[in-house]
């Protein structure tokens, strides 16, 4: 029998029962498995990888809990700045966007540079032409207002601070997790899936970080830093405070520990994620998912909202550690 396997995650950090009220977290739950069943009804169909990570990310990215798409977060400039990416196991071709301010779906933007250009990133303002170009649907600004994160960047607007995801409170300049300020959260989206002919594919999203300025950018567009896909491997997407997992280039690594020196999935996502970032300050975590259909959804910090499934077995849908 062929397998397929898909795993989600909606973002990863200080995720606590405690600060979740019981309506918020039906809601996530419900959020997090629409978006699994999306994914797992094409695989089952023999759809592709590709296009299921794809469907999966828009169900996140369409749905305002979670910080992608729709639920992206002001920036400085009172902006939406999205930034996603999608790669393909079987030719490690990859599509990336960085910037995008209106584009309703940035995965499907990235995607698109993939299949029908000779580039793997763009950035606005050059992918929003390019999305035009293509057709692809955009949204006015009113479509990414949010009230609670609009309040957030108002608390932190004038400041230099930037703010990861949604926090109760806004983080001191150093962003470190502190008594005063415990409610931290990195907002992105992903997908990865094993298809019935094989192949592996990986796609994330994000609306980046509150407040933030000059035009940051994460790894969520960095190939080999927060997506990754190699038939020969696995398939990666991260969620974490993205400047160290470019500097470890995250999922890459774990791609080379299971080609190099032949280490399983689980054994390698582990080293990564709760030994080397960890060692330099590193929060977050990934999901992932090898040749096999073998699932690891590991994270170093108090929860990460994430989902799996393969073939028809049971599914997988959880957001706190224990």
């Amino acid at each position: 029998m062929n397998t397929f396997a898909l795993a989600l995650h909606g973002g990863a950090g200080t995720i606590t029962r405690q600060l979740m009220s019981v309506e918020d977290e039906k809601r996530y739950l419900h959020e997090l498995e629409n978006a699994l069943q999306t994914g797992r009804a094409l695989l089952a169909a023999g759809h592709s990888a590709l296009d299921a990570v794809e469907a999966t990310v828009m169900c996140l990215e369409n749905c305002e809990l979670f910080n992608a798409g729709k639920g992206s977060v002001f920036t400085k400039a009172g902006k939406h700045e999205m930034d996603a990416s999608i790669m393909s196991g079987v030719d490690l071709k990859a599509g990336a966007v960085s910037g995008v301010r209106n584009v309703k779906n940035p995965i499907k933007l990235a995607h698109c540079v993939m299949k029908h250009s000779d580039h793997v990133l763009l950035s606005y303002p050059g992918a929003e032409d390019f999305a035009r170009q293509l057709k692809l649907e955009f949204e006015p600004e009113t479509y990414f207002f949010n009230q609670l994160r609009y309040d957030q960047w108002q608390q932190i607007r004038d400041t230099d601070t930037y703010q990861l995801d949604h926090s109760e409170s806004p983080a001191p300049e150093t962003n470190r997790q502190t008594p005063e300020h415990p409610d931290k959260k990195f907002g992105t989206v992903g997908a990865v899936a094993l298809d019935l002919a094989g192949n592996l594919a990986a796609a994330t999203s994000t609306g980046g970080m509150t407040n933030k300025n000059y035009n940051r950018i994460g790894d969520t567009p960095i190939i080999g830093a927060g997506t990754y896909a190699n038939n020969a491997t696995c398939a990666i997407s991260c969620t974490g405070h993205g400047e160290f997992f470019m500097r470890a280039v995250v999922a890459h690594d774990i791609s080379c520990l299971m080609e190099y020196r032949g280490l399983a999935l689980q054994e390698a996502c582990k080293l990564v994620v709760n030994d080397k970032l960890v060692k330099f300050g590193g929060e977050g975590g990934l999901i992932a998912i090898d040749r096999h259909g073998n699932i690891a959804l590991p994270f170093n910090s108090e929860g990460m909202y994430r989902a799996s499934c393969k073939n028809n077995e049971p599914a997988f849908v959880a957001i706190y550690k224990d």
